[in-house]
């Protein structure tokens, strides 16, 4: 019986949604870390990145994942809407920069980076840390303004609608800017 209650606990927690606790409005922690674009490492600030336009920040599990693999797959499809509208693409794990390497070629095609997150310093100070394993990012996407605040928050283990939402909320915000 214990067993039981146990797994059902695990379960539960697993199949739990997802909530992030940056909403819009608020300030997005500034970060400096290692990260890799088209297998080549550099130092990536999300200061100096916001200083060139929006950024589309998404936390994910783990590099070569299904999930992530797929969510990879759909935001390397959708990098050249995401520079239309003037916005750059990060993923962030806690996957070492050697996996990251490999990563960033081969399901993110070189087109946008991913960095290293392993003393998980940046996931939880955005509040993306997977509750049910919690050495691993939970599946959670920002989309940053060039002045630092969130615009939008979306959080959901499914990685099916976080390109299309963050495509959304981006656009919105681009028609806004423009009023």
């Amino acid at each position: 019986m214990k067993r039981l209650i146990a797994a059902l606990l695990v379960c539960s927690a697993v199949a739990a949604p997802a909530f992030a606790a940056l909403k819009a409005g608020e300030p997005a922690p500034p970060f400096t870390t290692q990260a890799s674009l088209g297998g080549k490492v550099f130092s990536y600030s999300l200061a100096d990145e916001l200083k060139k336009g929006p950024v589309v920040l998404y936390f994910y599990p783990a590099a070569f994942t299904k999930g992530c693999t797929i969510e990879a797959h759909l935001f390397a499809d959708a990098v050249d809407k995401y520079k239309a509208l003037g916005a750059s693409v990060i993923g962030v794990s806690a996957d070492n920069i050697d996996t990251l390497n490999k990563f960033s070629v081969s399901e993110c095609r070189s087109k946008f980076a991913v960095a290293s997150d392993q003393d998980q310093k940046i996931m939880k100070s955005y509040d993306s840390v997977l509750l049910a394993k919690t050495n691993y990012a939970d599946r959670v996407s920002y989309v940053i303004a060039p002045n630092g605040s969130i615009i939008y928050e979306y959080s959901s283990m499914d990685p099916g609608k976080h390109v299309s939402n963050t495509l959304q909320a981006l656009e919105q915000w681009v028609a806004k800017q423009k009023k």
